[in-house]
């Protein structure tokens, strides 16, 4: 006896069909762009390879463990928490501070708001190179000031105790736009009669601040933290140009780590480790702050 489907179930069948259409070109995209690699970095993750890349020796979890053994691996991970924890508190900071300022109602603010998200308007290679000239220790702007104020100059990109503050410093610069454009943008969005009614009541600047700005503006605060420490992680460009991972290893986080593994020693299997590796760091950081912060979100 044959089954009769019933005009809903065909519809349904129908939608399903179009609608996989319609997804088809981006699983297309995320399929080679994203999938393939990733797929591909784990199997790499479990061989010695050859110059090209190509799978040579089956070395099962031999490359991970050769990683939590090795001191220039674990040097890299501090190097990578130490330039998370320099960057994306201050950042965020910053970024919050300016955009409650630039919130504010006043003549000429829309002057202050192009500045401050001025960065965001900037290559990293760009600003890499106006931070190397800065940097410099002769004729960089920052020595110069100190010897005007007769302090010792500083190394700043050649003592390891300064790079990886001074790679930090200049990060801080470069996404502090991006993050304020977000946050005034949350900002704005907060109900202006919520405000009102809080200066009806007496309520003072401070108070509003903590009891309405940062809670209406968590979301928005949740997803600026989430990127950022993302982005952190995934810090390359001014690296590779202000530094090269130097002096004694001091800046050699572990994206640029990677890149040296496998586009300076060829060694893909163990640079395919370290991604591996550096995906799971993410994976669990994110978690992390979806199980601790996202409670503290206050969504309207």
């Amino acid at each position: 006896m044959t089954a009769v489907r019933a005009p809903g179930m065909w519809k349904r069948s129908s939608d399903v069909r179009v609608g996989f259409l319609y997804l088809l070109p981006s699983i297309i995209l995320f399929a080679v762009f994203l999938f393939y690699p990733m797929i591909r970095t784990i199997y790499l993750s479990f061989f010695l390879t050859d110059q090209n890349g190509n799978a040579a020796v089956n070395v099962g979890f031999e490359n991970y463990s050769y990683l939590l053994t090795s001191m220039e691996f674990l040097n890299s991970m501090k190097a990578t928490g130490l330039f998370v924890l320099y960057t994306v508190p201050i950042g965020i900071i910053l970024a919050l501070f300016f955009a409650l300022l630039a919130n504010e109602k006043l003549k000429g603010i829309g002057f202050f708001r192009t500045m401050y998200s001025s960065t965001m308007g900037i290559s990293v290679a760009a600003s890499s190179v106006i931070w190397l000239f800065l940097f410099h220790p002769s004729v960089g702007l920052f020595n110069r000031i100190l010897l005007a104020i007769n302090l010792p100059q500083i190394q700043w990109l050649l003592d390891p105790e300064w790079a990886l503050l001074s790679i930090a410093i200049s990060t801080i610069w470069m996404n502090t736009g991006f993050s304020f454009l977000i946050l005034l943008g949350g900002l704005q969005n907060i109900d202006e009669h919520l405000y009102e009614s809080s200066r009806i009541d007496g309520a003072d600047y401070f108070y509003r601040l903590r009891r309405i700005t940062i809670p209406m503006l968590s979301p928005t605060l949740f997803f600026i933290i989430t990127i950022s420490l993302i982005n952190a992680f995934q810090t390359f460009g001014q690296i590779d140009i202000l530094t090269k991972g130097g002096p004694s290893q001091s800046t050699n986080l572990i994206v640029y780590s990677i890149y040296r593994e496998a586009f300076i020693n060829y060694q893909f299997g163990t640079a395919s480790a370290q991604a591996v590796i550096l995906f799971i760091i993410i994976l669990a950081v994110t978690i992390l702050q979806f199980k601790l912060l996202e409670k503290k979100v206050h969504y309207q």
